[in-house]
């Protein structure tokens, strides 16, 4: 168990996701006598979910225009990697390079196996080794903790959840189902139509959440270095305030693979952010490197 119990939140969003969508599908059996909708609906989330996971490493190395780089191209970064995986007892994973100025890193992939770890240009540029160690520490272990799968069983459930809602405010626009007698109120239906959905988001981020919190410990640990990888969230962040990407679908999708927030903090609310505040996780980071207890 992790200091501080991570899995254990983890598995208590889990629950609130899939109460929320369990309660959508009672209101969906009680208005139409049947739950086969909602079961359309999950197969449909189950489908393009395994798409997305089969193919996480391809899909976020091509948002950021990655590519591959060898030994020669980037010694440093295949010293670090080959070190850590030797360390963790685990392959080596596929180095790319994303030819953009905004400093950030990701790992992904749906096991050790076919992982991949990608450093953008300007995280090469800004940090120094030592912090470069800290920053690729922490993506592995989002590929060892088995995080893109994770993350992928959330953002399936928050799909199927929002799915459900439109055809919930589609039910509260005409009427809903049933008789008279049992017919659902229809601003009840729209009411949760519309909260349903960004409940799940929201739920959905805070997973993401508690899974960087994760890999900034194991990653710390494998290192041996905490205060490597606080020096580097705060060089990062400063990095990002000065060369923010824009928040596109594509990279929207990919964002919360990355080490850091890759958009401007006005682009994107706290509740909405797929990372904590790298205030929190600095102070975490720190706690841990003087011995005190993570909160």
């Amino acid at each position: 168990m992790h200091s501080h119990h991570n899995g254990l939140k983890t598995a208590m969003l889990f629950g609130g996701i899939w109460a929320l969508l369990l309660a959508l599908g009672g209101i969906v059996a009680s208005m139409t006598g049947s739950s086969a909708f909602i079961w359309i609906f999950a197969l449909i989330g189950v489908a393009t979910t395994a798409y997305g996971y089969w193919n996480s490493d391809k899909l976020a190395v091509r948002a950021m225009h990655a590519y591959p780089v060898s030994e020669a191209q980037a010694p440093q970064m295949y010293r670090i990697v080959r070190e850590l995986s030797t360390k963790a007892n685990q392959p080596m994973p596929r180095l790319f390079v994303s030819p953009t100025q905004a400093p950030n890193a990701f790992a992904t992939g749906r096991n050790p196996q076919n992982a991949a770890v990608c450093c953008t240009e300007g995280i090469l540029a800004l940090l120094d080794e030592r912090e470069l160690r800290g920053v690729l520490g922490h993506e592995l272990m989002h590929v060892y903790n088995r995080d893109i799968l994770t993350g992928s069983v959330a953002a399936a459930i928050a799909g199927v959840i929002s799915s459900v809602g439109q055809m919930l405010m589609f039910a509260s626009i005409f009427g809903g189902g049933g008789g008279d007698d049992d017919r659902p109120n229809p601003l009840a239906l729209l009411v949760m139509s519309l909260l349903a959905p960004f409940a799940a988001v929201i739920i959905q981020m805070a997973i993401s959440r508690t899974r960087e919190y994760d890999a900034d410990e194991d990653g710390s640990k494998l290192t041996g270095d905490p205060l490597a990888l606080a020096s580097a969230l705060r060089k990062i962040e400063a990095g990002v305030a000065r060369a923010p990407l824009a928040p596109t679908p594509q990279l929207q999708n990919a964002s919360h693979m990355m080490i850091a927030n890759p958009f401007r903090a006005q682009d994107i609310s706290r509740f909405m952010s797929t990372h904590p505040p790298t205030a929190d996780r600095v102070a975490r980071l720190e706690a841990m490197a003087s011995g005190g207890q993570i909160r």
